[in-house]
């Protein structure tokens, strides 16, 4: 029995280690429902995001809208002045959502966010954004993370 017991708990943990944590996000103005925020690896806030390392976004959503196209726009928020951050494919249908994207339909979207060399040691906000085909938001989120060498 105690056998059992050592080898369920060494399962829990790396199970703990293992199972993503849903990231504790603002919502800056989604239209969506239902929002699952997932950043691999952030197990707390503020995301410590270390350059030269890329990180997986995956955000689960109910749509409350129906849109031909998606976009991603992200931007880090720096004393209140949004700036540019690049990611690989800002294209949602290419992003793991199948478009035509249809009403109280549920969808992942999966992309990444690679932190260049160049970035400065700073601490700022993320925010995230999927514009549907008349660009409002059909999710936006933000969290703090601090870029670290």
């Amino acid at each position: 029995m105690e056998a059992v017991c050592g080898l369920m708990a060494a399962l829990l943990a790396l199970g703990t280690l293992c199972g993503a944590e849903p990231v504790k996000f603002h919502d800056c103005g989604s239209t969506a429902t239902q929002m699952i925020v997932d950043i691999t690896p952030c197990p707390s806030l503020p995301c410590v995001l270390h350059k030269e390392q890329t990180y997986s976004v995956n955000v689960t959503f109910t749509s409350t809208t129906s849109s031909q196209t998606s976009e991603a726009v992200v931007h880090g928020i720096l004393a209140g002045i949004p700036v540019p951050f690049h990611i690989p494919n800002s294209d949602g249908c290419k992003s793991g959502i199948q478009c035509p994207i249809q009403k109280n339909q549920k969808y992942s979207y999966i992309n990444s966010l690679p932190i260049k060399g160049e970035y400065p040691s700073v601490k700022l906000e993320v925010k995230w954004e999927l514009q549907d085909d008349s660009k409002t938001d059909i999710f936006c989120w933000a969290i703090p993370v601090k870029i670290s060498s």
